[in-house]
């Protein structure tokens, strides 16, 4: 068991003004820095979750007890996938080493997971050569269950890889990513779930010298989705570009919580993600935490949320956190906006003939294509332009629109 000791900081009382604490806790001050949060493999670690933790409260923490206290099925599971010149698909013993390399987990639905999986997916890419791969994951059941999948690009590989989710789940799981030294790889986890569905996720990503992670979360099904990546730029050179797009409909809770850490010098990073909202009780999260280290010279970092309301009764959280631990950067920012539609958008359609009606569902079309197109998958950015047509007409999203079959294993 590896356990991370969370850190904290003995003050004279009354230094800068800050006070000790008046519940006799010690007289301390908590270190705030993302980085600095505790972390350990093993759930007994963990407190019980109570909704008042900083990465809880913001979530409907008693939707999802069962998979933060309660008993996890670790089995192996079904999945499609077509076979693929340049990469395996395999199920590896939990002692395996390429499992625990990236990250620790930080609470405890994720220590859940990881203490309950029998076996994890491993899925490696290998060769120059540009290769895509299509993971189906559909028929998980409505038990609680966890999960683990270990996704490894080799040094000097490309791949597209592609999770899609669909059909019912009661499932808390961890993702782990190595990007060796100048692979270049793209990682999408597509959320088709039915309605009543329940996804917690925690993705660890690591990233080598000179190579590039692109890493894509589309949330559009399911009752709670929580999808939360935690990406190193760890090697000199490295690049990111975290995306999402998300849809909220009404009783929907979509949440990510992203931290990008910049963690050698020269790196890049971009966090673009994007949302709608529509319904009565609609709901998204979005917190995007970046750290850049004091090795971390020549960073070029930008994090950016924006939210499209669309009608009345919802409700969107978008937080925003930087810090910076050395001046030698290149450049770094972040932004937030949550608001409804550009009336002078509208009123430009409109003046051109287009109804009313027509002319929102283009507005929002546009404001999320921006996320759809930069996929690198023409077959499933058609599945999701059309799933967001669907979505504001108000009409069921499936996955099985456009969908093309593969192989069980």
């Amino acid at each position: 068991m590896t356990t991370a000791a969370p850190t904290q900081t003995q003050l004279p009382e009354g230094q800068h003004g800050i006070k000790a604490h008046s519940d006799g806790a010690g007289k301390v001050v908590p270190v705030q820095t993302r980085s600095e949060r505790f972390a350990s493999f093993d759930v007994n670690d963990f407190a019980a979750v109570t909704g008042r933790e900083a990465v809880w409260k913001l979530s409907p923490v008693g939707t999802f007890t069962d998979l933060t206290a309660g008993e996890l099925d670790g089995s192996t599971y079904p999945i499609e996938a077509d076979d693929v010149d340049g990469v395996t698909l395999e199920w590896i013993d939990r002692a395996d080493a390429r499992i625990a390399v990236v990250g620790v987990p930080e609470e405890r639905a994720s220590a859940n997971a990881w203490s309950s999986f029998d076996q994890a997916l491993s899925i490696t890419i290998d060769g120059e050569e540009a290769k895509t791969v299509v993971v189906k994951r559909s028929a998980l059941g409505d038990g609680p269950r966890a999960a683990h999948t270990v996704i490894t690009a080799k040094p000097f590989s490309r791949g597209l890889v592609i999770i899609e989710n669909s059909g019912d789940a009661r499932l808390t799981e961890n993702v782990e990513i190595v990007v060796g030294d100048q692979a270049d790889i793209t990682v999408v986890s597509v959320q088709w779930w039915n309605d009543e569905a329940v996804h917690l996720a925690n993705h660890f990503a690591t990233i080598g010298r000179d190579a590039r992670l692109k890493h894509v979360v589309v949330s559009l099904g399911g009752k709670v989705v929580r999808v939360n990546p935690t990406l190193h730029l760890n090697g000199q050179g490295s690049d990111l570009e975290a995306l999402g797009v998300y849809f909220a409909d009404a009783g929907q809770h979509l949440e990510q919580q992203v931290y990008m850490h910049h963690n050698a010098a020269n790196t890049r990073g971009r966090v673009t993600y994007k949302g709608a909202l529509q319904g009565a009780g609609a709901r998204t999260v979005w917190i995007g935490d970046v750290l850049i280290s004091n090795s971390a010279v020549g960073t070029d970092s930008y994090e950016q949320n924006r939210n499209l309301v669309l009608t009345d009764g919802t409700r969107a959280d978008s937080i925003p956190n930087l810090e910076i631990e050395t001046g030698d950067i290149a450049g770094a920012g972040h932004a937030s906006a949550t608001g409804r539609f550009d009336d002078e958008q509208l009123f430009y359609l409109q003046a051109r003939g287009i109804p009313e009606d027509q002319a929102r569902r283009l507005v929002v079309r546009g404001f999320l294509t921006e996320i759809v197109q930069q996929i690198g998958d023409a077959a499933l950015q058609e599945r999701l332009q059309d799933a967001i047509e669907a979505e504001l007409l108000g009409t069921p999203v499936s996955a099985s629109t456009g969908a093309q079959g593969g192989a069980q294993q």
